[in-house]
């Protein structure tokens, strides 16, 4: 309703959503089309808002979770009610275990019908509140904005991660005066996030830097999450501290940089006098804290305080934001007239000759010419196609397990996988959101072909969104990670019970749907094939037939279940 003066006296709760999302910088949602929610993608129509929809409402979760670890600010997806809630779950928990802000907005029948058995009526708050950091309903068409910032400032409250509202059909159809529903204004209902730490702990953690002999320190995910990859990089680089990175804090050093480490770690966490640890929980990939030595004096700097020394003591413990916790701390070294840098450099050259060593042992597979290709010939060929640009994205078990020790990005930001809770099918929704946040940008994605599988069909979705990018997979017609674990378990007879997938011919896939593709079945053959790929300016699928017969180190010794 318009007042006499052309303007709105009236607004309705799916208008009213999308002007709240407006306000938080939302420039795109991820969906799929239901009933219960349609008067959101008119809102956004009005606001300016793109809509990229999907074919599974888990893409459109695993979508807004990557495009709000590329951007740095949080996504969203809206679905319909019951199973287009229940499908985004998927997305939601593996947000949650990753640390990642996102907004999912789901559909629920109307208040008017609680209770009656209404289409797709679940209690999805109750199923959602266990993984998430916020769930709530909506409770009147005046809330709806009020909310929605509210879901947004819990996503960013300390460690990061999503919130779920959902919104009654009778509430976003409705309409209020335009004067009762408070929507924030962007930027006036903000808080800063960047803790900056105890500055006593700051000023301990300068001394036991400055005193160390051998020192290492971990880069984890949070060190992207608060941009803190210069900091990062000074320290280390000033202080000639030896860096290992995992997660997203991939790339924090370029590959070839002195202080850059990949293949040493277990022999730097069993021999250094300190062990910092930036960003990464005490979970099953640090073996819940065991594999760090007891002699050495462990540091935990995270977002979160119930991280700090979970599974583990800590000598010292610093809550806050990485970025401004790492600046302060090489700032307080400056102090001390010798920060110890020189003598650290035998530290180094003992873990550089470690590196190498296990460099040597593998280089004969990176470049195997065996047939069936040997996963690490793949893995290598991928790394060396990478460039600046590229942002590598890893969508598997094993293969992505063998390219975890081969792959390294070359910028901040540039390395996706799917977190600690492992999930598979992430790959075509991460190249969705990368491609949309950062058109400027190579996208590569290598899949394993179960891992495809899952969410292949939105393969589509790129080609309709004019979306390009090399996808690679590594294609052994099995769950490996899983068949290796049974063959070991219970014998070679009951080695492929449930695991292993049919010879499917992906780049066929591909061309079905608009975009490029590729067989390869020789080693010499997957370079230019993805030279090809990327000139091609599409969407492409190069089906690489790797060894089912061999298995990444990590697989073979079920680390992931210790």
């Amino acid at each position: 309703m318009t007042d006499d003066k052309g303007g709105d006296t009236t607004i309705s709760g799916g208008h009213l959503v999308a002007k709240a999302l407006k306000a938080e910088g939302i420039d795109v949602i991820f969906t799929l089309c239901g009933g219960h929610i349609i008067d959101i993608y008119d809102g956004c129509a009005d606001e300016g808002i793109d809509v990229i929809d999907v074919r599974h409402e888990q893409v459109a979760a695993h979508a807004a979770d990557g495009y709000a670890r590329v951007t740095g600010k949080p996504g969203c997806a809206v679905v319909t009610a019951g199973p287009g809630t229940t499908d985004a779950v998927t997305g939601i928990a593996n947000a949650y275990r990753a640390e990642s802000p996102l907004l999912v907005i789901g559909g629920q029948g109307a208040l008017s019908q609680h209770k009656m058995g209404s289409l797709q009526d679940l209690p999805h708050v109750d199923m959602i509140s266990p993984i998430s950091k916020f769930a709530a309903t909506v409770p009147h068409t005046e809330r709806v904005a009020d909310l929605v910032s509210m879901a947004f400032r819990e996503s960013l409250n300390g460690a990061p991660g999503p919130s779920f509202l959902e919104i009654p059909r009778d509430i976003l159809d409705a309409s209020v005066p335009v004067e009762s529903a408070r929507v924030p204004k962007a930027g006036h209902y903000r808080a800063s996030t960047r803790q900056a730490g105890d500055p006593d702990s700051i000023e301990r953690l300068a001394e036991l830097l400055v005193r160390s002999e051998r020192p290492s320190i971990l880069l984890g995910n949070q060190v992207w999450t608060t941009r803190a990859t210069d900091s990062a990089t000074e320290l280390v680089r000033t202080l000639n501290v030896p860096a290992f990175m995992n997660g997203a804090g991939r790339g924090t050093l370029p590959p070839g940089d002195p202080h850059h480490f990949q293949l040493s770690r277990r022999h730097a966490f069993g021999n250094s006098d300190l062990i910092i640890i930036v960003g990464t929980p005490f979970d099953f990939r640090m073996g819940y804290g065991k594999r760090l030595s007891e002699d050495a004096t462990v540091v935990q700097i995270d977002l979160s305080y119930a991280t700090v020394g979970k599974n583990r003591d800590v000598d010292l413990g610093i809550v806050g934001d990485a970025d401004v916790i790492l600046s302060s701390v090489l700032q307080a070294t400056s102090a001390y007239g010798d920060n110890g840098a020189q003598g650290r450099k035998t530290w180094l050259e003992e873990l550089r000759q470690v590196e190498n060593k296990a460099l040597e042992k593998r280089a004969p597979l990176l470049t195997s010419d065996a047939s069936p290709i040997h996963p690490y010939r793949l893995v290598s060929e991928i790394n060396d196609f990478l460039t600046e640009d590229s942002i590598y994205i890893g969508d598997g078990g094993d293969i992505v397990t063998f390219s975890g020790q081969v792959v390294q990005p070359k910028s901040p930001g540039h390395w996706l996988d799917p977190g600690p809770l492992g999930t598979l099918g992430v790959g075509v929704p991460f190249v969705m959101a990368t491609k949309y946040a950062r058109p400027d940008k190579e996208v590569v994605a290598l899949f394993g072909d179960g891992a495809f599988s899952l969410t292949g069909w939105d393969f589509e979705t790129l080609v309709r969104f004019d979306m390009p990018f090399i996808g690679i997979i590594g294609n052994n017609s099995s769950m490996n990670q899983i068949r290796y674990g049974q063959i070991a378990k219970y014998g070679a007879d009951r080695g492929e019970i449930g695991n292993t997938l049919g010879d499917v011919r992906y780049s066929e896939f591909a061309k079905m749907l608009g975009g490029y593709g590729e067989e390869v079945r020789e080693p010499g053959e997957i370079g230019p094939a993805l030279r090809r790929a990327r000139e091609s300016g599409k969407p492409s699928l190069i089906n690489v037939w790797i060894d089912p017969e061999v298995y990444a180190p990590g697989t073979m010794n079920q680390t992931m279940y210790k």
